[in-house]
């Protein structure tokens, strides 16, 4: 049996925004960032890109920021090549002009909704050897970390290694969550899918990434060296409810949740639905 542990990080990020893909006049944000975005982070870290061990990982992220803004930007669409030369990667014509023969560039000025002054707290939980290596990443880390675009920088306030919720208890009517969370619309359950119990007739509904893959004729892809233009992006998404500040659970049957007392804040998630 696998031995699982908890690691949880507290994270500022004064600058954000978590392209949600299903939005095409406008780039819309989605209010926390998705597992995909959170993972691809993590292995960025690590150093281990592309990684399938880091997607079993379970999630749970609570948080928020202090405002909301749009910005106008004019961005720029041309083609990247990425090829290994003398045993490095490297951006194959990174110095070639964009405007070459042949080769096609689109200015598209678009909306982004972006977040400012965010604090994040994310519970990350699996087998005890790659969250040492997830620790000492994050503790030390070798380089500038972001979360969702590049630019999107991210400092790290706390870590803390193998963290114990209080215990498990059971919430028969109502749930209050104080941070803002994702619970999962299915979950399996003793084998079968089953639906979150929520009462509340009306509740924000997302659909998040929670797993990337990059493929070649099906394999998975190990280094950006193997990204080619015929290279497949396959995604898979999870319906979620994002329950926003001081949000009431009500529910149609009882649940069973964790309940974590860190730094003189305190967090709930709930056993089958909290985690992705």
């Amino acid at each position: 049996m696998v031995n699982e542990e908890t690691l949880f990080v507290e994270i500022f990020q004064p600058f954000a925004q978590y392209r949600n893909p299903f939005t095409f006049y406008y780039a819309q944000t989605y209010p926390l960032p998705p597992k995909s975005t959170i993972v691809g982070m993590l292995q960025n870290a690590t150093g281990r890109y592309y990684d399938p061990a880091f997607w079993k990982l379970k999630i749970s992220v609570h948080g928020g920021f202090e405002s909301v803004f749009w910005n106008y930007q004019n961005l720029i669409k041309g083609d990247i090549d990425i090829t290994k030369y003398n045993g490095k990667v490297v951006l194959w014509n990174q110095d070639l002009p964009l405007y070459n023969k042949g080769l096609k560039s689109q200015r598209t000025p678009v909306y982004q909704q972006e977040f400012f002054n965010g604090h994040l707290y994310i519970f990350i939980r699996g087998e005890e050897k790659l969250l040492d290596e997830i620790h000492e990443a994050l503790k030390s880390p070798n380089k500038t970390l972001s979360l969702g675009r590049s630019e999107d920088v991210i400092f790290i306030r706390k870590i803390y290694r193998n963290i114990e919720s209080v215990n498990e208890k059971i919430a028969k009517k109502s749930l209050w969550l104080t941070f803002p969370t994702y619970i999962k619309r299915m979950a399996e359950k003793s084998g079968e899918k089953v639906e979150f119990p929520i009462k509340n007739p009306k509740y924000p509904v997302y659909s998040i990434p929670v797993f990337v893959a990059f493929c070649n004729n099906g394999t998975i892809v190990r280094n950006k060296a193997e990204i080619t233009k015929k290279t497949e992006r396959k995604v898979e998404f999870e319906t979620i409810i994002y329950t926003g500040f001081d949000f009431i659970v009500k529910l149609a049957e009882p649940v069973f949740y964790e309940e974590f007392n860190i730094s003189n804040k305190r967090f709930k998630i709930i056993s089958e639905f909290g985690w992705l």
